[in-house]
């Protein structure tokens, strides 16, 4: 792969070939995180879990809270190996790309990493998955679609659906190419016939199976190479990408964990310590008085090392990035590696299984699940069990939005694009929404109650 074609121009719009003129107050890259930053599926993250409850503390990380974190360690990361790539390859300059291009092109990426997450974190997607393979409602479909779109149904992605919902053909973003190719951490579909498991970029899918083309139209503009078993290799940018999440993850939910007392204290700020290692002043830290405070300069610290070790390993690595001979995270091979799987078995054991946290995963499941059921129960017995269509049924679908497409599912005519909206619907949903929702679909509550 070479850079000149990995960064090229334009915007991913296949209706119009013909692109549009360009900005002169604005780059590509800053007129995506634009885009992002107003855009509807972005503010819906305000009310998505990260890791706790939606909690009553303003100080824990919402999905809104920690994408704008990751976006900016992301633009410094982007930045500073953007600086490295033009004096390796002062030709790039030809092209008028900067280096605060290719930090914006991070930023922007990193802004929509969960974009297409859905509500209650990641035991949602478990759920969505789950209802497809185990419930009965959700098995039903199996005989209707390809093996390729059973696959998408049982598997819910949230780097896929984030991917759709960045290419779609009519609320789409139009994101720039290289934007949108550093956003896809896994560059390959559900079904495959065997995914090499030493690739990171093949560990999860990054698009459906009805987003394929797109995907091969992006790799085609931007010169994108595929491995062996024909999923395509990483752009190099989703690697920084990638790293600005386990960065701000890692020190962020350990922070939030020391916050609401699931860590101690003197526990976070060993741990941390052993990110700074000589540069940490046990004596100077004694001069701020709360623990706020103490939490706020040793997360400050530690995200910068952080980022300055990464930015090395990026530079060391880069050229087996574009030969496709490297495809591991990146912050797996810094000198703080051990430091950070301490920091994630430690988050594991104390946070991520916490009381608060399994309770909002096991609602998550009850929610979904049943909103899952009342919609797709309603639409089978529209379109194939028509004799056991009720009235109950017809007033839950006057509930699916207003674009939502009901004509035409004929029992010869696979419903695989109708399932994949209703998911686009329940996914998008933010967590209070999707809890109101279920509450009155199953007559806990009424509306105004």
């Amino acid at each position: 792969m070479k850079w000149e074609k990995l960064l090229t121009a334009g915007r991913f719009d296949p209706k119009n070939i013909k692109q549009q003129p360009e900005n002169q107050f604005r780059s590509e890259p800053e007129r995506d995180y634009d885009r992002i930053i107003f855009s509807a599926p972005f503010r819906n993250l305000q009310d998505k879990t990260q890791v706790f409850p939606l909690p009553d503390h303003d100080f824990v990380h919402t999905r809104l809270t920690h994408s704008l974190e990751v976006s900016s360690v992301g633009r410094t990361l982007g930045k500073t190996a953007g600086e490295f790539l033009l004096n390796k390859y002062p030709h790039l300059k030809d092209s008028t790309i900067s280096a605060a291009d290719i930090g914006a092109i991070v930023a922007a990426a990193a802004l929509t990493h969960d974009i297409g997450n859905p509500p209650f974190g990641h035991a949602g997607e478990t759920a969505i998955s789950d209802f497809f393979k185990f419930h009965p409602y959700g098995q039903v479909w199996q005989r209707h679609v390809t093996a390729e779109q059973w696959a998408d149904l049982c598997n819910f992605e949230g780097n896929a659906q984030g991917f759709r919902m960045l290419v779609a053909k009519n609320n789409g973003l139009k994101l720039s190419y290289a934007t949108l190719a550093a956003f896809t951490k896994y560059p390959r579909p559900a079904h495959i016939f065997e995914k090499e498991r030493k690739r990171r970029s093949q560990k999860k899918f990054g698009y459906y199976s009805d987003q394929a083309e797109d995907y091969r139209h992006l790799g085609e503009i931007l010169g994108i190479e595929k491995a062996e078993n024909g999923c395509y290799l990483r752009h190099p940018l989703a690697f920084l990408v990638e790293a600005a999440d386990d960065i701000c993850y890692s020190i962020i939910d350990l922070e939030d964990g020391c916050t609401l007392g699931l860590v101690t204290l003197e526990q976070t700020i060993e741990l941390l310590a052993s990110i700074l290692k000589e540069r940490f002043d046990a004596g100077k830290l004694e001069t701020y008085q709360t623990q706020t405070q103490k939490l706020a300069i040793l997360r400050a610290m530690a995200i910068n090392q952080l980022i300055q070790e990464t930015v090395l390993a990026f530079e060391e690595n880069e050229e087996a990035m574009l030969k496709g001979e490297f495809d591991q995270a990146l912050t797996e091979i810094i000198p703080s590696a051990q430091a950070l799987e301490i920091i994630s078995d430690l988050s594991v054991k104390k946070i991520y299984r916490s009381k608060p946290v399994l309770e909002k995963e096991a609602a998550g499941f009850q929610v979904l699940e049943g909103l899952l059921e009342v919609f797709s129960k309603a639409l089978n017995h529209k379109f194939y069990q028509t004799d056991l269509y009720s009235g109950q049924d017809k007033s839950i679908l006057r509930l699916l939005p207003e674009d939502f497409p009901l004509d035409g599912w004929e029992t010869n005519v696979n419903p695989y694009p109708m399932l994949r909206v209703l998911m686009d619907f329940i996914s998008g949903m933010t967590d209070k929404y999707a809890l109101n929702l279920y509450r009155r679909v199953k007559g806990i509550a009424l509306p105004g109650a």
